[in-house]
């Protein structure tokens, strides 16, 4: 069970409590699914009951106790328990694994794309500066991943903005900020000061100025913090992930650790986790082995936290999109990797052993992982090349 078929098996489960009488509200439209938080269990966590308790007039712990049983019996759900104010943390069935593998694999590089924000247009407003053109740049893709379509203007530089204003006039990006002549106008007749109009010309009455158009009420002001120096030296990819792994308020450290081909390095670590999927699969196939998805058991070493970061992709690019937060995607990409690199080792077999389906499995997970790597990457701009 994917995360999205989970959330619908959520939402099944509160209508059937509306149905049943048990509870009184509306049936969302959504439900969020994620990886358990710290004190959770399972292989999921849903808010579910706290978003319902106020409408309900109950405790979040009430609606979870109601929706529990409801979740219990869905097809899928191996057991659900009730953790923190009213989190319901779910553990899923066998083939949870196996039908997320499955999932990445039929999306491509669309897993994780969403909704949130279709039809949605999201304007950016950044000063002239290279970090906010960066994040900008990597955000439109983003917010492109759930439906929505970002615009981005330049603040104009001559144009100060009142202290504690969030918005002022933005020029839209690649505009030519210069003033244009109205459309029609002979630019080789222009009059010098002074000049009276010919007698054939009447004389022009000019219209009143109209205010300049408010921004979009829904317009979001980026000004991360600037890099201390020009990081262009670092080449495109080291310099773009020096820019963008840093948390917005955060001075992002220009400097050539980011190129060093070390564990130290996180983005090393993540193209290195990138190319050692890539081959995996092909080792795989010089022993006649292909990827096939299966139940991956929990005392292989990083299998479980592997599929939780898998499992957690969609709603870390939710987020991204939503707080416009690029630094999300990244930080993801490092435990997706971390757990890839532990994960590894158990792919392929050892010595005289020969590959059976427990192989498969892991080699289609770890070929997910893969798929998963190299769109978050390009995402964010980055490349992810096949051998490093």
């Amino acid at each position: 069970m994917t995360p999205v078929e989970l959330s619908r098996t959520v939402l099944r489960a509160v209508r059937r409590a509306v149905d049943e009488g048990e509870l009184s509200v509306v049936v969302p439209v959504r439900a969020v699914v994620t990886p358990p938080g710290p004190g959770g269990c399972g292989d999921y966590a849903t808010n579910i009951a706290l978003q319902l308790a106020r409408p309900a007039g109950r405790s979040a712990q009430q609606v979870a106790e109601i929706l529990r049983p409801h979740l219990t019996r869905s097809e899928g759900v191996a057991d659900v328990e009730i953790t923190g104010p009213g989190f319901l943390n779910i553990r899923l069935g066998g083939g949870a694994g196996a039908s997320l593998v499955r999932e990445i694999q039929r999306r491509r590089d669309a897993y994780g794309h969403g909704d949130v924000l279709a039809g949605q247009i999201v304007p950016l407003r950044i000063p002239y500066d290279i970090r906010a053109e960066v994040v900008a740049d990597t955000l439109v893709r983003i917010v492109a991943t759930q439906g929505g379509r970002a615009e981005v203007h330049h603040i104009h530089p001559s144009r100060a903005e009142p202290a504690g204003t969030e918005f002022s006039r933005a020029e839209p990006a690649a505009t030519d900020l210069s003033r244009a002549e109205p459309a029609g106008t002979d630019l080789s007749q222009a009059k010098t000061a002074g000049a009276q109009p010919s007698r054939a010309e009447p004389p022009r009455i000019k219209a009143p100025q109209a205010d300049p158009p408010r921004p979009h009420p829904q317009t979001t002001t980026l000004r991360p913090t600037p890099a201390p120096e020009d990081p262009t030296p670092l080449g495109p990819d080291a310099a773009r992930w020096a820019l963008l792994h840093p948390a917005s308020h955060d001075r992002p450290r220009i400097s050539a650790d980011h190129l060093l081909q070390r564990e130290s390095n996180p983005l090393f670590r993540i193209r290195y986790a990138h190319a050692r999927t890539r081959a995996l699969t092909r080792n795989a196939a010089a022993l006649g082995c292909t990827g096939d998805p299966g139940d991956v058991p929990e005392d292989v070493p990083g299998g479980d936290e592997l599929v939780g970061a898998l499992a957690g992709y969609p709603a870390v690019l939710t987020q991204a999109a939503l707080h416009r937060a690029p630094d999300r995607l990244a930080r993801h990409l490092v435990t997706t990797a971390d757990a890839l690199l532990a994960f590894q080792h158990t792919v392929l077999p050892l010595g005289d052993e020969k590959p059976s389906a427990a192989h498969r499995a892991r080699l289609a997970l770890a070929e997910a992982a893969g798929t998963v790597l190299a769109g978050g990457l390009s995402l964010l701009g980055i490349s992810a090349p096949d051998y490093l």
